[in-house]
């Protein structure tokens, strides 16, 4: 029982030692909006392209010549 008691401080101990991380979430933050914003420019690049575009747009003239 004192070895377990001794084993459970001495971990409680060793997490503590690591836990002080202020300012992690700002950098996290920003990491994910720059991450974001290129996901959303590599996007843009693929939408705008000229194979995309014609593909998009029979998809959209397909979708409103349906006959009813």
């Amino acid at each position: 029982m004192v070895r377990r008691g001794i084993v459970r401080r001495w971990w409680a101990r060793l997490r503590t030692i690591g836990a002080d991380d202020r300012g992690m979430t700002t950098a996290e933050y920003a990491v994910g909006t720059l991450a974001a914003c290129a996901l959303a420019a590599a996007l843009y690049k693929v939408v705008t392209s000229g194979p995309v575009q014609a593909l998009l747009r029979s998809v959209i003239e397909r979708a409103l010549n349906v006959p009813f």
